[in-house]
């Protein structure tokens, strides 16, 4: 059975902005549904005009872009509370792709309501623009990157981004959380090779700053894992609920 919005786990989490009473009601009426997307299934294709919109309940997942001799370039992982689905409702049709990396459960809203969204509940309608301007400036943070930043601070980066956002979402056991993707994603985000990834993954568990391993990311101290790679100890903003 689908989750009623009024018994949404993300909604217990510290992470997301509040509903209003109103707010929450036409969420209920909003939603259409849920799907189960299979580990490996893609569930939003690049070109197609006619996809869903979609909030990750559960799970985990990649967006991607599959460059015309058949690479991929991961643009960002999918994690419990990302709405998804926006450029095919906006520009036509989905600019990249997105697939499961786990079993994921997905909310399923309907197209033809977002108007409404728009028109009745502006607060909530902008936390799209705000989603939007988010996504713009991790795009941006991630360009720098790859760019300007090395290997170590590259991976650096991202496992304390990905640690942090898992943490806030109320996730975490002690000081590990769930990141159950594979070290080939990582290096296809960060544009470096597997091997170049692995080795600094090694690097980092032996001098006791990360461990990832059997599908769970541990951090003992985030300070110290970003002062040895140079980048900030950031956490995420509140962040609005579709």
């Amino acid at each position: 059975m689908a989750t009623d919005c009024l018994d949404c786990p993300l909604r217990n989490c510290g992470l997301f902005v509040p509903f209003s009473a109103e707010e929450l009601e036409f969420m209920r009426e909003f939603k259409a549904g849920e799907i189960t997307v299979m580990p490996g299934e893609t569930f939003l294709s690049e070109g197609d005009g006619s996809s869903g919109l979609y909030t990750v309940l559960e799970g985990a997942g990649t967006r991607y872009k599959t460059l015309e001799d058949g690479r991929r370039q991961v643009i960002n992982f999918l994690l419990p509370g990302d709405f998804i689905g926006m450029q095919a409702s906006l520009m036509g049709e989905m600019k990249h792709s997105a697939s499961a990396s786990t079993v994921m459960r997905l909310c399923r809203f309907n197209r033809a309501d977002l108007w409404k969204l728009f028109r009745s509940y502006p607060e909530r309608a902008y936390a799209l623009t705000w989603i939007g301007a988010v996504e713009e400036h991790f795009l941006g943070e991630a360009i720098a990157t790859l760019g300007q930043r090395d290997a170590g601070q590259r991976l650096g980066w991202a496992l304390l981004r990905l640690h942090a956002r898992q943490m806030a979402a109320g996730l975490a056991r002690g000081m590990a959380v769930p990141l159950a993707f594979r070290q080939q994603d990582l290096a296809d985000a960060l544009g470096l090779s597997l091997v170049h990834t692995n080795k600094t993954l090694a690097r980092f568990r032996r001098a006791g700053w990360a461990d990832w391993s059997k599908g769970w990311l541990k951090i003992p101290d985030r300070a110290t894992l970003a002062h040895h790679c140079g980048v900030e100890n950031e956490g995420p903003e509140p962040r609005p609920l579709i």
